[in-house]
């Protein structure tokens, strides 16, 4: 997860629709399918989904009361933390 794209996709968020990342996740999930992806793509693809759930969350946190700077922290935390354990 990059937190650049992350911040950037939150602000996408702010600025249009939660909706369009939750589509564009659904499209990216899709061609996860196509059976001649080699694994690079798929990585990227996996990276994309990754970063677009994480702006998700931080939106999220940002509309039950946090800002957007603590949500992004508090976020990038919780991931370094799982990834820790």
């Amino acid at each position: 997860m990059k937190l650049p794209i992350i911040k950037h996709l939150t602000s996408f968020i702010e600025e249009n629709d939660e909706d369009f990342v939750v589509e564009a996740i659904e499209t990216l999930e899709s061609l996860t399918e196509v059976p001649s992806l080699k694994d690079e793509e798929l990585d990227v693809i996996g990276e994309l989904i990754s970063n677009m759930y994480g702006a998700i969350e931080v939106n999220k946190m940002v509309k039950e009361g946090a800002s957007k700077k603590e949500a992004l922290n508090g976020f990038m935390q919780r991931v370094m933390g799982s990834i820790d354990t």
